[in-house]
This record gives C-alpha cells, sequence and structure tokens, in this order.
C-alpha cells in the first residue's frame, strides 16, 4: 500500500483561540513536509490531528498506511534498561530494536530513567525505526539533540522517503528534508 496523507481545510482550536484555519495538503511516497510557526501557533496540535489524536475543529484528514509519532512523549518504562524497554515495543511491532542505528547500542543496559534528553530522543528514534510505518509524524524531533543528532534525523528521514515513505516535520528548527517543502503556519484571531 502507498502511503498517503491528506488534509482538508483543518480548524484548530484551543478553548476559545483559533490557532488555524483553511488548512489543507496533501502527500503521498517520498514526500515529506516541514511545519514552522512561532511558539504555541498549533504546530504540536497539527502532528495529533494528522496523527488522529485530536478531533479537528473543522475540516478532515485521510491517512494510507501505518502510522508512527514521535512527540514529547518517550513512551518507554523508565524503570527497565533501553534494551529491555525497546523489546518491549519490538514484541508489538514484531522488529528488533534499532539502537546501532541511533548510536544508543553501548546504552542497551541502562535505565531509561538515567538517559540525557538527546539520549532520549534517540531512543524514540529507534522506536520509530522499528515501528516500520510507511507515515511518520515527527513533532520537534531536533530538540535535545547535538548537531550529529540532527545530521542523523535528517538523514533518516532521507533514507526513509527514498524508500517511499512519507514524514511530517513540525519543528521552528531548521531542518533539512527531501524537497524541502515548508508550510508555516500562522495565527488568528478568535
Amino acid at each position: 500500500m502507498q502511503p498517503r496523507l491528506a488534509a482538508t481545510d483543518l480548524a484548530c482550536r484551543r478553548g476559545d483561540r483559533l490557532l488555524f484555519r483553511g488548512l489543507s495538503l496533501e502527500l503521498g511516497a517520498g514526500d515529506a513536509l516541514h511545519v514552522t510557526g512561532a511558539n504555541g501557533i498549533g504546530k504540536s496540535s497539527l502532528i495529533r490531528i494528522l496523527a488522529g489524536l485530536l478531533r479537528p475543529f473543522a475540516g478532515a484528514v485521510a491517512r494510507e498506511g501505518p502510522v508512527a509519532l514521535v512527540d514529547e512523549r518517550l513512551a518507554l518504562d523508565e524503570t527497565v534498561s533501553l534494551g529491555v524497554a525497546l523489546v518491549f515495543w519490538s514484541g508489538i511491532d514484531g522488529t528488533a530494536p534499532a539502537l546501532d542505528r541511533v548510536g544508543l547500542a553501548d546504552l542497551a543496559d541502562v535505565p531509561v530513567r538515567f538517559l540525557s534528553t538527546g539520549q532520549r530522543k534517540r531512543a524514540a528514534l529507534a522506536r520509530l525505526l522499528g515501528a516500520r510505518a510507511s507515515v511518520w509524524l515527527l513533532d520537534e524531533p531536533l530538540n535535545g539533540l547535538d548537531d550529529d543528532g540532527r545530521r542523523l534525523v535528517e538523514g533518516l528521514i532521507a533514507a526513509h522517503c527514498a524508500q517511499g515513505g512519507l514524514c511530517v516535520v513540525a519543528s521552528h528548527q531548521v531542518i533539512a528534508i527531501p524537497g524541502g517543502a515548508t508550510l508555516a503556519l500562522s495565527g488568528f484571531a478568535a
């Protein structure tokens, strides 16, 4: 199945505040989109809407293909080692943990609670790779990463898209993505 992600006339409201409206997009195999905008403008809300975790105020989303989300929630058991935490997810996803691909192979025995912010982000990327999803939704994937980590994320996105996946990256940071497509969110008055 070819991945597809489409949004038609989306609007997002938080309380009495309209974050965005009239947002439409369509992505297919090999496409990547960088969603930019100021803090609080609705980038994370858009990612959650696209993932199906948040209902839009208006509009519709259509998805084809398995979806994986990386956001600020690590979703790894803090009380066990990183390797054990990822083995749990590999049992669900049916794939081996990808610690070597994200530079964490030496930390497999370290409890998750002791990982730095950047190491946690890399752990989330290892889990993303294990999910084998064709649609990647990445919310601020560069937070906490050094320059090597940024290059790692850019390389993973490029490889994913080259293999027929699609990716939406919400970030206020500069990130190189295949094709360089950008969607800049801007706010509306309530």
